[in-house]
């Protein structure tokens, strides 16, 4: 475990974070800025009606945009926003927030990318689009293998050790609260494990249909509630964000001297638990993109952009501003530990009840989405049913482990597959980059003509072979 938490840190601290934020500033200037100044045609898109979007057969099954939207934002929202901007802050300080937001802020345009690549070059199934970085890798570079090498990083980091992670701190968080109301160990991690394993069964069975679904209909729901929870807390502790404010701004840029040794860990970690959080760059939520039907691919990587604004300048900072309101940042807590102390501070019992609700949610929409994302790039190795059903139980075992291993550990075996993962996403998306941008200049000219934007092959005729629009 060690020598993976050094290949892990070697190429976090000089790799990673170059290429993060070397891409999401070119991508951000390539699209004028279109994470900032387009936030009205996102805002449009979400609550527009999306049922009958696309020129597909009526009788064929259907995954309108915000489905794709929300199995996108279970996986974003997770145990990330929970347990991940507290270890940030542990470990970094409060300055990991601001660098947190930064990321946020210019990966979006990173989101939007890889989205609309993953719509262009998307397949079509018998019940849905599918498609990813996997699959605009084999289509639109004409290069299989390097295909395969993402979809193996995916499998392993999303299918396996992100489902350890949301796993771990499922089971802390809700065998800690019973234990503590019963006032002796009544239901071990182990428990909580099996029961997770066999709900999550119950879903993933069900194929994608199945998956959006259940998605569209918990994800706002507990993104709301939470918010909701947040601002109240904001509010009763109005006369203190100020300070909290300039605290983080102190600690991000190292003004004050004794922060300063600090600067290094807080952006390490800003940008370490924020692409965790929002995966901006890191070839994940294109898969979930790549199965709405829409008329246009600009509309899901518009959306998919919003994303990334809706679980890290918004979850994201809910959770940070608990802690930090709280004035537990510093006592040597970590992970959700940390976040039940905060929240425990501000509302009492409750508040660790709630928090409880909200991590199994949180952590079980990701764990449905991280299968999904896993069982796609499955089926782009082989079309082999029994991989799938092997996977499968894989995740149940994976599922099982969550409730043996420590949260360190955890995090390590996370790390280093989104590292691998963002490597090789992030050189895919800048060389096929020209035909996003030309993508957004069309829909954005079909707009100013007053229409609801239409792709047409000829828009890109040297891939017109590789494009099943």
């Amino acid at each position: 475990m060690e020598t993976i938490s050094q290949v892990s840190d070697f190429l976090w601290t000089y790799v990673i974070i170059t290429m993060l934020v070397g891409c999401a500033v070119f991508f951000t200037i390539r699209l004028r800025g279109v994470q900032f100044f387009k936030m009205g045609e996102m805002m449009k898109l979400l609550f527009s009606s999306t049922q009958n979007e696309g020129k597909a057969d009526k009788s064929h099954k259907h995954i309108n945009s915000f489905q794709a939207f929300a199995v996108s934002l279970s996986s974003r929202v997770g145990t990330g926003n929970l347990a991940g901007v507290a270890s940030a802050i542990c470990v970094g300080g409060p300055g990991a927030v601001f660098w947190m937001w930064i990321m946020a802020l210019l990966g979006a345009s990173t989101a939007f990318m890889e989205a609309t690549l993953a719509q262009l070059f998307k397949r079509k199934g018998a019940d849905s689009f599918y498609g990813g970085p996997a699959y605009y890798m084999q289509y639109g570079l004409h290069s299989r293998w390097m295909g395969v090498i993402f979809a193996f990083f995916i499998i392993y980091t999303f299918g396996m050790a992100n489902q350890i992670t949301q796993s771990n701190t499922l089971c802390d968080a809700v065998s800690t609260a019973v234990n503590e109301a019963a006032g002796h160990e009544v239901l071990p991690s182990i428990s909580v494990a099996i029961a997770l394993t066999l709900l999550t069964f119950g879903i993933i069975f069900g194929g994608i249909q199945r998956i959006s679904r259940f998605a569209a209909m918990v994800v706002p729901f507990m993104a709301l509630g939470y918010m909701v929870l947040a601002l109240y807390i904001l509010i009763v502790n109005i006369a203190e964000v100020p300070n909290m404010i300039c605290l983080i701004v102190e600690r991000a840029l190292g003004i004050r001297q004794a922060a300063g040794g600090m600067l290094g860990m807080a952006v390490m970690q800003g940008v370490k638990r924020g692409l965790f959080s929002n995966e901006a760059g890191e070839g994940s939520a294109p898969n979930a993109a790549a199965t709405a039907t829409i008329s246009h691919p600009v509309k899901q990587g518009l959306l998919q952009a919003l994303g990334v604004f809706t679980d890290t300048l918004v979850i994201c900072t809910c959770t940070a501003f608990i802690i930090l309101l709280s004035g537990l940042f510093d006592n040597g807590q970590d992970g959700i530990i940390l976040t039940g102390s905060a929240m425990e501070h501000h509302l009492g019992s409750f508040g660790r009840w709630f928090l409880t609700a909200a991590i199994f949610l949180f952590a079980y929409s990701t764990i449905i989405a991280n299968y999904f994302y896993g069982e796609t790039n499955i089926r782009f190795i082989t079309k082999k049913d029994w991989a799938v059903q092997l996977f499968r139980v894989v995740t149940g075992f994976t599922l099982l482990m969550g409730g043996f291993m420590s949260l360190q550990q955890t995090w390590c075996l996370v790390d280093l597959g989104m590292a691998l993962m963002t490597i090789i996403n992030l050189i895919a998306v800048l060389l096929l980059s020209k035909y996003a941008v030309r993508l957004f200049k069309d829909y954005f000219k079909q707009k100013q003509e007053g229409k609801d934007p239409v792709f047409h092959k000829d828009i890109i005729p040297e891939l017109e072979q590789d494009i099943e629009w």
